[in-house]
């Protein structure tokens, strides 16, 4: 079966030839079209601070609260406590957080340096700015239906 690689006011539908005819597959490619353009603009956008887009998410999580475990952090972000470890082993040595651990057990808290917290004042409102922009062509009312149903499909997967 061939693939025909043009551009059409159909967007992906016209695609596939014979088109995609489940509303799912059609869903997720365009959810994961999206999330490919907002994640570039967003690599691109973040290079400013000197951040990857996995630091800046690092520095959003621990700048909301303060504290959190390593293995909270590493569950927020959806990756394994190993590539938390290596995301903070490169943010402590910029400066920008801080482990400490526990007082009793053997986990780790993390904390923003003041370098780190002055990082998230500029950093997170600039990131929000270009999210706002780049969300622009949906009313509110639109981006808090989708993100009701974004919600509902992530827990549905969990």
């Amino acid at each position: 079966m061939a693939v025909k690689r043009e551009r059409t006011s159909e967007g992906i539908e016209g695609n596939i030839q014979g088109g995609i005819r489940r509303p799912s597959l059609l869903s997720w490619l365009r959810l994961a079209r999206t999330f490919q353009l907002v994640d570039r603009k967003t690599a691109e956008h973040l290079k400013q601070f000197d951040l990857t887009v996995a630091q800046f998410d690092v520095l959003a999580q621990v700048g909301a609260a303060e504290g959190i475990t390593q293995q909270r952090l590493a569950d927020a972000l959806l990756v394994t406590k190993g590539n938390v470890c290596q995301l903070l082993d490169r943010m402590e040595a910029r400066n920008l957080v801080e482990r400490r651990p526990a007082e009793t057990g053997r986990s780790n808290h993390v904390y923003l340096t003041s370098e780190g917290r002055a990082l998230n004042r500029v950093a997170v409102p600039a990131q929000e700015d270009l999210i706002d922009r780049s969300f622009s062509s949906l009313s509110e009312e639109e981006q808090a239906q989708l993100a009701r149903l974004l919600r509902k499909l992530e827990h549905s997967l969990l």
